[in-house]
């Protein structure tokens, strides 16, 4: 391929502004089909975003033959199924995250696309981020020390939305998420710390709902070690009274303070003293990504966010939540 001809299959919010529109700007890479279920959405979609064509069939989008790669952006629930149709098509894959609703579904579809040799990434955008790499940067020179441990604590009132049992949003509907929120969120700070340290060897925790608004586990503990002997704990909690984003790594010689989610200023405090480092968001968050897994889909470089690297987080996930549902 000497350019990468994309069509999104589910293109709601996320790819409004996060990504869809990367599309179209990066080097050697263009927007030129949109699906979603219904076609009226699909339309106004393209018209929005100059994309040429629309389709309320997936199977109608993965057979364009202008398209010669494929988006997944719905739901986990459809992510194995558009998967395997994409991979079976001889067509490449960027799917979001989290990538499956299980390991199992995320073993699957590594396979699939194995066996059609195409790449399957996915959208752990994290991993490419300035204001990410930036900690990598610090963590990697020594700025700390060597790390010790890890602490992870997020926390979020219950929204209005979440009270509503008879129009759940799918984030807390464990048939389409494979969990809760503690998926949905949870998966991109683990998915960053196996990028910092490697995989997770290890972890146990808890999972229960204490709110009671929807069937999804709302409240989460979990403790983990790295093969590299690196320990840490995690909280989330979604029904709580005030929000907290705060992931803490400690090393020998100092400390890192930053969020998963917000624009708030990295502080690294050790013998130099405390330094705050402001990072903005890019203007569409998952281009760094985006721009590295359009290269790989070239032969030019290299995507740190692949199927395989993606269904560790899974299988991590997995195993926490594994006696809430059994």
């Amino acid at each position: 391929m000497d350019k990468i001809c994309w069509g999104i299959i589910g293109c709601g919010d996320v790819t409004e502004k996060k990504s869809g529109p990367a599309l179209q700007k990066i080097e050697d890479s263009s927007l030129v089909a949109v699906m979603r279920r219904t076609g009226e959405l699909a339309k106004d979609y393209a018209e929005r975003h100059n994309v040429p064509r629309w389709y309320d069939q997936a199977a109608e989008l993965i057979n364009d033959p202008e398209v010669n790669a494929v988006y997944i952006a719905t739901p986990p629930s459809t992510h194995k199924k558009y998967t395997i149709m994409a991979a079976e098509a001889g067509l490449p894959v960027y799917v979001e995250k989290p990538m499956a609703r299980n390991h199992k579904e995320a073993q699957e579809m590594i396979r699939v696309c194995e066996e059609n040799g195409v790449q399957l990434h996915v959208a752990y955008y994290r991993r490419a981020m300035p204001r990410f790499l930036k900690i990598k940067e610090l963590i990697d020179s020594g700025a700390v020390g060597e790390v010790r441990t890890i602490n992870i604590r997020l926390t979020q009132p219950v929204r209005e939305d979440e009270k509503n049992e008879n129009d759940l949003p799918w984030r807390v509907i464990p048939e389409i998420a494979g969990g809760g929120k503690f998926l949905d969120l949870a998966s991109h700070t683990l998915d960053l710390f196996d990028y910092y340290f490697g995989p997770i060897e290890s972890a146990s925790g808890f999972a229960v709902n204490q709110g009671d608004f929807y069937p999804a586990e709302d409240n989460v503990v979990m403790s983990f070690s790295f093969e590299n002997g690196i320990q840490g704990i995690g909280s989330w909690t979604f029904n709580a009274y005030h929000e907290l984003d705060q992931n803490e790594i400690i090393g020998s010689k100092g400390r890192l303070l930053f969020s998963s989610f917000s624009e708030e200023a990295i502080i690294i405090e050790n013998e130099g003293g405390r330094q705050e480092i402001e990072f903005a968001y890019p203007e569409h968050v998952q281009q760094p990504l985006l721009t590295k897994v359009v290269a790989s889909l070239l032969g030019e470089g290299k995507s740190p966010s692949t199927g395989k690297t993606a269904a560790r987080t899974t299988a991590v996930m997995d195993k926490i939540i594994a006696a809430y549902y059994n």
